[in-house]
């Protein structure tokens, strides 16, 4: 049994060929620079995603820890921690200590009759 078979073939010249055949690779995974951009977290998805993670992320450690996030965050707005505000409050805090002891030494030394020294 004998049958034959036509075979067909399309030949397109080299002017023809760039306009008809797509030579893109568009298939094979290259993305282009507007897709990979487009692919990009906003901003809004950032956020979204750390209050997802909030308490699955350490608190503590050198990398990927709250501690981290805000050591990062203080270096890019210049926050000081120790600024001068709050330095002052401190001092604040430790005199208002100071008088609250001598108060309260005072009531002692008034309800008892006796004077103690200072410290």
């Amino acid at each position: 049994m004998s049958e034959s078979i036509n075979l067909n073939k399309t030949v397109y010249n080299k002017g023809d060929y760039s306009k008809i055949i797509n030579t893109n690779f568009q298939q094979i995974g290259v993305t282009s620079i507007q897709q990979q951009i487009e692919s990009q977290p906003t901003v809004d998805d950032f956020f979204t995603l750390y209050n997802n993670l909030f308490y699955d992320i350490p608190e503590t450690g050198v990398i990927n820890s709250h501690e981290f996030l805000i050591q990062k965050s203080s270096e890019y707005i210049n926050f000081n921690p120790f600024s001068d505000e709050i330095e002052a409050l401190q001092n604040e805090i430790a005199q208002l200590r100071v008088d609250l002891l001598n108060a309260q030494k005072q009531i002692v030394e008034l309800q008892t009759g006796t004077t103690i020294p200072n410290l």
